[in-house]
């Protein structure tokens, strides 16, 4: 009873059904893990035991899953890792969480993540640090980097992230565990904070594929609260991966995605020795071209602080959150409360994204990044038509050390292999691959079309089994 926490979602259903144990005794497991590890990992900012344990009491049966602290929780703060959403707690449920609690799931605690989203190593949190479960001295990814750290340090059954250039994809690849991010519109966005609207999307970060697929059923449909939520029908991901082969199976291999600049070997080995599994496995290998992604990393930092500047306009020191002691009018008030409470890289992609907004700007850099994404978009489009899925590495290195990438632009590059699948809005899947001679996790990155998470999801499940 004392290691449930090793648990993950499928057999602690299935122990719970069989009344192995209770709910309330995997609530019980993992505060005790919390107590033990939180203090050298750092991937909770906060652990609801008292609401894990009556929600655990009311519900017998149900599963706790950590949350990324940028989804609305009613009762529970959300401050999205930012000083000037300190002291908020939200008055309402996300719908993913209302769809988590409607299937048998209990949000316990509140992971870490970059502030408001914007990172890749979790650094940029303004309440602590996180750091990686394999090696205590690098960064665990990001944004979703507290619940990657959950997940690898067996500190949660499993955890919701968001991703919106890599933020589910890359921290799983660090961490050692499944990641996945849905089509734009399979997942409601109501009631998670927004970073770029049109680019974000809530999705599962678990110990298995099979476990990813019994998260995603639960969280993805259509919703009413968001008009970006796609009405197709949510297929029954568990049951349609069962018996998942790779034979027959058509996996497209991008070459600008190995012809890269700075890409470590081990990835390259790792990555390459996943392409001659599938194949030896059965599947059919096709080299394919998505021309259009050498252009994505600037597409995406144009597009994604475009639609932040304009989000985060709300955080404004007026209704909720930080407000300037030193205001002594509304401007000062918006300015100070501002400065204070958003951290740097937040104030750099604002500044950057009200740049490109601009008057004068506008049709040189937001126009013309949008007419480059339909062409990136079409790319995509046109290879599955060709092929079922393709296989690409998740991030060019391992987890690097904290303080290591103290340049933006190098920290940017970690996201290359995510970024331009997200801006076509397709879905994607980060599996663990294997582990570098000093006993780094990587993973690599299944990519199919969009609203294809059910071949998505089986080719994943097939790549986990021959992996192990």
């Amino acid at each position: 009873m004392s290691e449930l926490f090793k648990l993950g979602i499928k057999e602690a259903v299935e122990g719970l059904e069989k009344g192995d144990f209770t709910s309330e005794d995997i609530v019980n497991s993992l505060i005790k893990r919390y107590e033990e590890k939180n203090g050298e990992i750092g991937a909770y900012l906060t652990f609801d035991a008292e609401g894990a344990l009556e929600a655990a009491r009311l519900n017998p049966k149900a599963v706790p899953i950590a949350v990324k602290d940028l989804i609305n929780v009613k009762g529970q703060p959300c401050t999205c890792a930012s000083k000037i959403l300190k002291g908020y707690v939200s008055p309402y449920d996300a719908t993913v969480i209302s769809n988590m609690k409607a299937n048998g799931f209990i949000p316990a605690g509140r992971v870490n993540m970059d502030e408001f989203a914007m990172g890749s190593s979790t650094e940029n949190s303004a309440l602590g640090v996180t750091r990686n479960p394999f090696d205590l001295t690098r960064v665990p990814g990001g944004s979703s980097g507290g619940s990657a750290a959950a997940v690898g340090a067996d500190m949660c059954i499993a955890a919701l992230g968001t991703d919106t250039g890599g933020s589910i994809r890359q921290p799983a690849s660090f961490c050692n565990c499944v990641g996945v991010k849905p089509s734009y519109g399979r997942v409601s966005r109501y009631g998670v904070t927004a970073f770029a609207s049109s680019l974000d999307q809530v999705g599962p970060m678990t110990k298995s594929v099979e476990d990813a697929a019994i998260l995603l059923k639960a969280l993805a449909g259509v919703d009413p609260k968001d008009g970006t939520s796609s009405d197709a029908q949510v297929p029954d991901y568990p049951s349609l991966i069962k018996g998942a082969s790779m034979k027959g199976v058509k996996i497209g291999i991008a070459k600008e995605y190995f012809n890269v600049t700075g890409m470590d070997e081990e990835v390259k080995r790792i990555t390459d020795e996943a392409i001659k599994k599938c194949e030896e496995a059965g599947a059919e290998l096709h080299e394919v071209s998505l021309p259009h992604t050498e252009y994505a990393m600037a597409v995406y930092y144009i597009i994604a602080p475009a639609e932040a500047s304009a989000n985060l306009a709300r955080f404004d020191g007026v209704r909720y959150g930080h407000r300037s002691e030193l205001a002594k009018d509304v401007f000062s008030l918006y300015t100070k409360s501002r400065a204070e409470g958003f951290g740097p890289e937040v104030k750099r992609r604002i500044i950057m994204g009200t740049y490109v907004l601009s008057s004068g700007y506008y049709d040189a850099y937001f126009g013309r990044a949008q007419k480059v994404r339909t062409l990136i978009k079409r790319d995509f489009d046109e290879v599955f038509t060709k092929v079922d899925a393709l296989i690409t590495p998740c991030a060019p290195t391992p987890a690097f050390k904290i303080g290591d990438l103290q340049d933006p632009l190098t920290m940017y590059l970690n996201d290359l292999f995510t970024i331009p699948s997200s801006l076509a809005g397709v879905c994607a899947c980060a599996v663990p691959a294997g582990f570098t001679t000093a006993g780094l996790p990587v993973g690599v990155q299944f990519i199919s079309g969009a609203l294809c998470e059910d071949r998505l999801l089986s080719i994943s499940k097939a790549f986990e089994d021959i992996s192990k």
